[in-house]
């Protein structure tokens, strides 16, 4: 069993400039006891998959609220794969409509979480899907 922190890569990819809430979720997912990278603003798929491969981390999470989502998500699953990287847990949140959720589930990405969601539970989520993906 691995006795390192959860390591999570908190990212905004496309041209959305509003950070605010991943901010917020970095923030809490530290205070879970998660070691956070944070790629800042304006990222593309490409440099995401690339840091997630340097830092070693167990979970990606993507902010998303510009409407790119069905752009974007594909892009990290189909860039994982080729980094043989599909074993890192996709998960994110923003402005995403219930319909397009499914589809994206359906794809590999994991929850999905609108505004308003409380942070413990997407800790928590974060916690439960990496321990079950560390044991199999």
């Amino acid at each position: 069993m691995n006795n390192r922190p959860i390591r999570v890569l908190i990212a905004k990819v496309g041209l959305d400039g509003h950070d605010r809430g991943a901010k917020v979720i970095a923030a809490a997912l530290r205070d879970a006891g998660m070691e956070v990278i944070y790629t800042g603003l304006r990222q593309t798929p490409e440099m995401v998959v690339a840091t997630a491969l340097q830092e070693d981390v167990d979970a990606i999470g993507v902010s998303i609220l510009s409407g790119a989502h069905m752009t974007v998500f594909p892009a990290l699953i189909r860039l994982l794969k080729e980094q043989h990287l599909d074993h890192i847990l996709l998960t994110g949140g923003g402005i995403i409509p219930e319909d397009d959720m499914k589809v994206l589930r359906d794809m590999g990405v994991g929850q999905l979480f609108s505004p308003g969601t409380h942070t413990h539970e997407i800790a928590e989520y974060i916690q439960s899907q990496v321990a079950q993906r560390q044991n199999t």
